[in-house]
């Protein structure tokens, strides 16, 4: 089994930043791709961002629009979300997904392991 726990959520204003951290634990950690996503009230879950276990391939939705950076600390067994320029369209509850491979994928039913989930709130 693997467990992930986002944190670094919260409430900030339209044109600031957030950095959200999934911490991975239990077994085959190092070698999972994680992917977040995110999920607005009333709407779908939706991709936000990927990357594999070296961190030297990575993926984004087109929404993000060179806004976010995903990136990944192995050493601390944990993955980042840095979100910068942020829109209160960007306002959801942000999941943290692993996979049981070492790539990338922007399909939610990839992914195994699943976070509890972080809520970022943009407003002013």
């Amino acid at each position: 089994q693997v467990q992930l726990v986002e944190s670094g959520g919260g409430l900030v204003q339209p044109g600031t930043s957030l950095r959200l951290s999934c911490a991975v634990s239990g077994r085959t950690v190092s070698r999972n791709g994680v992917g977040w996503f995110r999920q607005a009230p009333g709407k779908a879950r939706q991709f936000v961002a990927t990357i594999n276990w070296s961190g030297t391939n990575t993926y984004y939705a087109d929404f993000v629009q060179g806004r976010f950076t995903i990136s990944r600390d192995n050493a601390k067994n944990t993955v980042y979300l840095q979100m910068n320029s942020l829109k209160p369209e960007d306002t959801a509850v942000y999941y943290c997904a692993a996979a049981s491979f070492d790539g990338i994928s922007g399909y939610a039913s990839a992914y195994d392991y699943w976070g509890q989930g972080a809520q970022v709130a943009v407003s002013s």
